[in-house]
């Protein structure tokens, strides 16, 4: 246990010392000189060529084990993990940007282990650092204890900006939107040979902002407007900031097994409505694991009473919502799911008090919806659909409303 600690110590040192030294700027990766392999009987070796040094840390996260490396920061261009990772002491390795000026690197073991030695050494020639970390096994008590996101106020990641949005408005004041793109950063989301997920999905949010915008009814926020990583807690949290009077999470997916086409609107429900549901809303809350977030303190009991929220005031809005957006982008031409609403356990609509859904425009790994998704045209069209379906549903919920409150 001493001897681990002591490493885990130098590890720190040595991340501190790397963050003191006067290195700038983007350092890009070395596809060809960086792997990540085993190491003797049962260790784990990364070395990463970077083309200058930049100041980084590492720490390690538990349920499931992860190394998280953070860097300042790194152009992963060129590498991919199939190709870097080249044992299955690792079960997957996730990297990319994390928010703006970060980036991160998300290890996934495949049991307990501890770093025992990191260093970055740089060539005095062509300033080239080769970060290279070496990982040991441990027992699952050990690595519980020693596991956490540290707190340093030189590496705390920026909290969500401030939006200047008026959390109270009068009633005629526009309908606050919040449009949250999925996925982001180092979270790519559902990929095929020539798009991911998350940059499909910031397009048609602009293209769905833009069309709210043009008629006069609507405020609209996004939660992010660039390809960083928001955490399912954070985006929550701007649509509260915001003041947000609906929430729609966008997404794209893919099945690995079976076949859908079609749009699809998502409500949260403790049960799924069918399999295929709860394993899209597993696949999207596991996008947080692997990017390095630290579950570790998430509180069972807290969901609960939300979700017991949720089905007071909340829920037969939200139900009228999907509802309302299902039509719409039936008129609109779909085409739709032939199933389109649906109900899942997803982390991203557990906002209590906001009525909040999650549409999938379609499914990458359907090849009629691929051609549609990467039409402008048809994007625009199903985006005038939401937009009608909104509008429908403002109407009739501002009608009801008081009556509800009665």
């Amino acid at each position: 246990m001493s001897r681990i600690l002591a490493a885990l110590a130098a590890v720190w040192l040595i991340a501190t010392t790397t963050s003191a030294q006067d290195f700038s700027g983007l350092a890009r990766v070395d596809a060809t000189q960086s792997r990540i392999e085993a190491d003797g009987r049962s260790g784990v070796r990364i070395d990463l060529l970077l083309s200058q040094g930049v100041p980084y840390r590492l720490f390690t996260l538990d349920r499931p084990p992860r190394l998280v490396l953070d860097f300042q920061e790194v152009d992963w261009t060129g590498l991919a993990p199939e190709t870097v990772l080249q044992t299955d002491r690792l079960t997957e390795v996730q990297f990319g940007t994390y928010v703006p000026g970060w980036s991160r690197m998300v290890a996934e073991l495949a049991r307990p282990m501890a770093v025992t030695s990191a260093a970055i050494q740089i060539d005095p020639v062509t300033s080239a650092a080769m970060l290279a970390v070496r990982l040991m096994p441990v027992s699952a008590e050990t690595f519980a204890a020693q596991a956490g996101a540290p707190h340093d106020p030189r590496w705390d990641l920026p909290s969500p900006a401030d939006l200047s949005i008026p959390l109270k408005r009068g009633a005629d004041a526009p309908l606050t939107v919040v449009l949250d793109p999925g996925h982001g950063g180092i979270d790519p989301g559902a990929e095929t040979d020539t798009i991911d997920e998350k940059d499909l999905m910031l397009q048609f949010a602009r293209e769905l902002r833009e069309i709210l915008m043009r008629s006069g009814d609507f405020q609209v926020v996004l939660t992010r407007d660039g390809d960083h990583f928001v955490s399912l807690e954070q985006r929550i949290a701007l649509a509260h900031q915001a003041g947000a009077d609906v929430f729609l999470s966008l997404h794209a997916d893919a099945l690995a097994e079976g076949q859908a086409h079609g749009a699809t609107v998502h409500v949260l429900s403790r049960a799924a409505s069918d399999v295929a549901s709860a394993k899209l809303a597993e696949r999207h809350d596991r996008g947080d694991l692997l990017s390095g977030v630290d579950l570790s303190k998430a509180d069972d009991r807290v969901t609960g009473i939300l979700l017991d929220l949720a089905r007071q005031e909340t829920r037969p809005r939200t139900e009228a919502l999907a509802r309302a957006l299902v039509e719409g982008m039936v008129q609109a031409g779909g085409p739709m799911n032939r199933r389109p609403l649906r109900r899942a356990g997803f982390s991203v609509l557990k906002a209590a008090d906001i009525p909040s859904v999650l549409v999938e425009i379609g499914f990458l790994s359907s090849p009629r919806d691929l051609v549609n998704l990467q039409n402008p045209q048809w994007r625009a069209a199903i985006a005038r659909g939401i937009r009608n379906g909104l509008q429908a549903w403002q109407q009739s919920d501002s009608a009801r409303r008081p009556l509800v409150r009665q």
